[in-house]
């Protein structure tokens, strides 16, 4: 644009605004909100494509504290801040944003926590621009303020300040809550909850805590420090982890029933699904499940790791969500010549997050699109060596509002391959329903909830993907604070709880699959 105000010098780049603590305005006059409109909307600084393909280091790089302050003076403090309405966890963006415009960074970490028990996370993994972001104002004309930016670079200055942002320690109300699952909803409720006062432990079945966050986010996206940080920071607040712990095998829901006064269940949509074709249980084959906890929770991702992973020359990953973007990238970092994406619709239908695509795309991934998988193949010792796929047209709308693939008669092709991933989706695990007969659920086998989240089972709670079905980190969150607010109300007496804007939030939002 033109006329762009001129912004005082900074300094400093993403790494030397964590060290710092004062910070000033990027003008030395209150701007208008026309000048705040000539504003270009700052770019976040990333590796080069060609570096980054090759190692697994955290691909965007957070702002500096130039480039964040000037940021925050394109927010223009709308008086009906709809940003508010798009956030499944109801963050006060444009509080946390004035704060940080001022310089006052004790306070817009302190708002930003009080809001979202993982910002750190949400800041790097949250699909801002179809939530947050796309509910901006400044969109009618022109690019949304960066608010997942501004969230990260907030969020890693308060880690990098933890002594600056710790809440005083609340009132203990004597009752205690079970949280089963250490995911994003998990956490998130747990963080509510200890923040009321309550006796809060989660059990993950895991040997480490985070769910989804650790063994389905590559390190690239989400470094694994940087969750490992939130969670010591739940902790430091209060709450435990019992890890190693099976619900439905290590203890009964049954058990924990009779032990806490109320239970949360966020267990998540774990179990994989397959694609339904000839050769699937051929060597070679994973599920995006598998493929990514080995290479992310287990470590295989570090060449002096000791878990096993296939790294093929040619990878094909089946599917078109982030998991599949996910796949594909690490499947390239850990040496693929080719690493190609199958996809049955086209390129505007992809479920993946646009900036996942522009950076697989940038890394040299190939994309095979409205190309449907229908027969894997494989040598003699049952080894893959292929996957043979039809073409297809794209033709009416189907009930996902998505054009209906149908096949292309006679365009069979084979893409040649040592190894396929299967990404194309994910379904409720049984273990812990199984074990609990009275607990209802529906045909597809998830929780069934009332509308403020209680299951069947009263003082039973549950959200996120083992309730919507799979969907993302943030909806997964928003259901956690939105059944923290009832499991409270329950413990109080005063279920159910009055304020509805939360379960306004998570009807809102929608349920855009993909982590």
């Amino acid at each position: 644009m033109t006329n762009q105000p001129t912004p005082a010098p900074g300094t400093g780049g993403p790494d030397a605004a964590l060290g710092d603590t004062t910070f000033t305005p990027a003008f030395d006059h209150p701007l208008s909100p026309k000048e705040r409109m000539t504003i270009d909307r700052g770019h976040m600084p990333e590796q080069d494509a060609l570096l980054r393909a090759a190692n697994f280091r955290e691909v965007n790089l957070g702002y500096s504290q130039q480039l964040a302050m000037l940021e925050a003076e394109r927010c223009l403090q709308c008086k009906n801040p709809v940003c508010i309405e798009g956030c499944p966890v109801r963050v006060n963006i444009p509080l946390f944003i004035e704060r940080l415009r001022v310089g006052d960074m004790d306070g817009a970490a302190a708002s930003l926590l009080d809001d979202n028990a993982l910002p750190c996370v949400t800041g790097r993994v949250c699909p801002q621009e179809i939530q947050c972001e796309g509910r901006c104002v400044r969109t009618k004309k022109g690019a949304s303020v960066a608010i997942g930016s501004l969230e990260r670079f907030v969020a890693d200055w308060a880690m990098a300040h933890p002594d600056r942002s710790t809440p005083a320690a609340p009132a203990t109300s004597g009752r205690s809550v079970a949280v089963v699952g250490s995911g994003p909803a998990g956490l998130t409720a747990a963080g509510e909850l200890v923040k009321q006062g309550h006796d809060v432990t989660v059990f993950e079945a895991f040997h480490a805590a985070g769910g989804v966050l650790i063994y389905g986010i590559p390190e690239f996206r989400l470094p694994k420090d940087i969750v490992q940080q939130e969670v010591d920071r739940l902790v430091a607040s209060g709450v435990k982890i019992e890890t190693n712990a099976i619900i439905g095998r290590t203890y009964t829901l049954r058990e924990l029933r009779e032990r806490f006064d109320a239970v949360f269940l966020a267990v998540g949509a774990g179990l994989p699904v397959f694609m339904n074709v000839p050769g699937e249980n051929f060597k070679g084959v994973y599920s995006a499940n598998e493929y990514l906890t080995r290479v992310n929770l287990m470590g295989a991702w570090n060449p002096e790791s000791d878990t096993p992973v296939l790294k093929g020359h040619r990878v094909v990953v089946v599917g078109g969500g982030n998991v599949a973007m996910d796949s594909v990238r690490t499947a390239k970092r850990l040496g693929a010549d080719e690493a190609t994406i199958v996809y049955r619709r086209g390129k505007a239908e992809l479920p993946a997050r646009a900036e996942e695509v522009h950076h697989a795309e940038q890394e040299g991934i190939r994309f095979e699109l409205q190309v449907a998988p229908l027969e894997v193949l494989a040598d003699e010792n049952r080894w893959v060596t292929g996957l043979r796929c039809i073409r297809m047209e794209l033709g009416e709308p189907d009930a996902s509002g998505r054009r209906r693939p149908i096949p292309i008669e006679g365009s069979e092709f084979v893409i040649d391959c040592e190894m396929v991933v299967v990404a194309i989706g994910t379904r409720s695990n049984p273990l812990l329903t199984a074990s609990e007969p009275d607990l209802a659920l529906n045909q597809a086998g998830y929780i069934v909830t009332d509308e403020h989240g209680m299951s069947s089972l009263p003082g039973v709670f549950a959200g996120g993907d083992i309730v919507r079905g799979a969907a993302t980190v943030i909806l997964a969150m928003g259901d956690g604070k939105r059944a923290a607010a009832s499991v409270d109300a329950w413990l109080r007496g005063a279920y159910p709880p009055a304020d509805e804007s939360l379960a306004a939030a998570a009807a809102t939002a929608g349920t855009t699959s993909g982590g």
